[in-house]
């Protein structure tokens, strides 16, 4: 959304979230170096629509990753909502994964961010363990989830899952791991 009090048209929204896509995309990609017309032009827009939303490389990097994390971040209600407690609790984790595959490839792109003075970062632990602890809470209130595994002793162990998924050829090892994980994180009585 625009940082002003209105909220945009529904084409300029559309536009919006179509550059933030491509931007993920390219950034991950291509890094830093990824153009902002390149951008533009495949998002369909011209690039005075790009800065009108975003003025400067910085704040289109910054937008882009906060909008991968608000999307991870905001759909563990909906899959609490739509899935019994353990598989909204295992497809949160494979969004996590596809989250932090996503992070790592922009790094460079957001290190660049880092440098003008900006903290990508600075709500990403609060938002994540909000999420973690969303998709928990069924299964912990239906007694089907241990009570005692801490959110961020999760999030620790899904950064470290996310580690094997960065190859692709480990993209297997990384689902196995996810199901140990959901193994270890079930109530037995």
């Amino acid at each position: 959304m625009a940082t002003g009090a209105r909220p945009l048209r529904a084409d300029a929204q559309r536009n919006r979230d179509r550059l933030l896509e491509v931007a993920v995309r390219a950034f991950s990609q291509v890094g830093p170096d990824a153009t902002l017309d390149s951008i533009a032009k495949e998002a369909g827009v011209g690039i005075g629509t790009l800065y009108r939303h975003f003025p400067t490389r910085e704040a289109l990097i910054d937008a882009a990753y906060r909008n991968e994390l608000a999307r991870l971040c905001d759909a563990a209600a909906e899959l609490v909502e739509t899935l019994p407690p353990d598989e909204a609790i295992r497809t949160w984790m494979d969004r996590f994964v596809d989250y932090m595959t996503t992070k790592r490839g922009m790094s460079d792109a957001l290190r660049a961010v880092i440098a003008s003075g900006g903290n990508p970062f600075e709500e990403s632990r609060q938002r994540l363990t909000a999420g973690i602890t969303t998709v928990l809470k069924p299964g912990v209130e239906a007694g089907t989830v241990r009570a005692d595994v801490e959110p961020g002793d999760i999030l620790a162990s899904l950064s470290g899952v996310s580690l094997a998924a960065g190859d692709p050829s480990q993209r297997d090892q990384a689902g196995r791991l996810l199901d140990l994980l959901m193994d270890g994180l079930r109530y037995r009585r």
